[in-house]
């Protein structure tokens, strides 16, 4: 059973280009990387292994970004049959990855079927969860000097 414990990876350049994943079991569900805590494990190691898993790349601790931002919200109903019964919520932690430059990826097989780079608005404008829209809206703010 899957932890209700979550992380959202917006992986970007400085030219705030963002990665989405589309999802194979759901042709036209594009999302940035995402995925369940596993036991115990900190959510920062989490969102590593989240995204060697789900794009190849091997990010560092340091490279990540941690917006200490938590969003709740209920768990799509195809999706409930893989938390334990009764558990209809979840809790996802947004980090943010910075590349040099949009990059080839290599995406996970039966996981997801291809990837994209867009523009920061037209990402926001294609995912299918909220909470990854708003990331991506947040993204300029989050990312420039104070």
């Amino acid at each position: 059973m899957k932890k209700p414990v979550s992380v959202l990876v917006l992986i970007h350049t400085p030219r705030l280009e963002i990665l989405l994943l589309e999802r194979a079991s759901y042709p036209g569900f594009w999302q940035s990387v995402t995925g369940s805590q596993e036991g115990d494990e900190p959510l920062r190691l989490t969102a590593l292994r989240e995204v060697a898993e789900e794009t190849g790349i091997q990010a560092r601790e340091e490279d990540l970004d941690d917006w200490r931002l938590t969003n709740r919200y209920e768990i799509f109903p195809q999706w409930r049959h893989r938390y334990a019964p009764g558990v209809t919520r979840n809790v996802e932690h947004v980090f943010s990855l910075a590349l040099p430059r949009a990059e080839p990826v290599s995406v996970a097989a039966g996981e997801h079927d291809g990837y994209l780079w867009l523009p920061w608005q037209e990402a926001a404008a294609k995912v299918f969860s909220w909470s990854n829209r708003d990331a991506i809206l947040m993204l300029p703010r989050a990312i420039s000097p104070a």
